[in-house]
C-alpha cells in the first residue's frame, strides 16, 4: 500500500503542481513577453509537461486502481470519498484529452507555421482549460486528503 500511495501522491504532485505553477507563476511572468516569443516559450513548456502528464495518468490509473482492488475490495469496499476522487479524477484525464488532441494539435501547429494571432487564439482555449482542471485537481487534493474524517 506504501508503495502505491506513494506513486499516486507522487503523479498528482506533477501534473497539479506542474499547472499551478504554469497558470500562476510561468503565465504572468510570460505575459509581458513580445507575442511570437511568448507563444514559442509556451509551446516548449508544453513539449515538455505533456509528456509528464500522460506519465501521471498512468500512474494514478495503476496506483489507484491497484489500490481500489488489492486494499479497498473492489469498488463497492472503496468509501464516498475515493469515489469521488476517482470520479473527478477520470474527469480531469477527459479534460486533458481534450486539451492535447484538440487546441494543443492546433496551438503546436500554428506555432510551427509562424501563423502566431491563430496560435494565440488557441493559447487563450488551452489557458481556460487549465485553469478549469486546476480547479478539479485542488478540489481532487482536497477531497483525498480530508475524505477520510467525513
Amino acid at each position: 500500500m506504501a508503495l502505491l500511495i506513494s506513486l499516486h501522491v507522487l503523479a498528482v504532485v506533477v501534473w497539479v503542481g506542474g499547472m499551478f505553477f504554469a497558470y500562476m507563476v510561468l503565465r504572468p511572468s510570460a505575459g509581458p513577453l513580445e507575442s511570437e516569443t511568448r507563444l514559442a516559450l509556451w509551446h516548449r513548456v508544453f513539449r515538455r509537461f505533456f509528456p509528464w502528464v500522460w506519465s501521471s495518468i498512468v500512474v494514478l490509473l495503476a496506483s489507484g486502481y491497484g489500490m481500489m482492488f488489492l486494499y479497498f475490495g473492489g469498488f463497492a469496499g472503496a468509501r464516498l470519498y475515493i469515489q469521488v476522487m476517482q470520479g473527478i479524477g477520470i474527469v480531469m484525464m477527459m479534460v486533458f484529452m481534450h486539451l492535447f488532441f484538440g487546441p494543443w494539435r492546433r496551438f503546436s501547429d500554428a506555432v510551427e507555421r509562424k501563423h502566431f494571432p491563430e496560435a494565440a487564439k488557441y493559447l487563450a482555449q488551452i489557458r481556460r482549460i487549465v485553469a478549469a482542471n486546476l480547479v478539479l485537481g485542488l478540489l481532487t487534493i482536497i477531497v483525498g486528503a480530508s475524505g477520510r474524517f467525513w
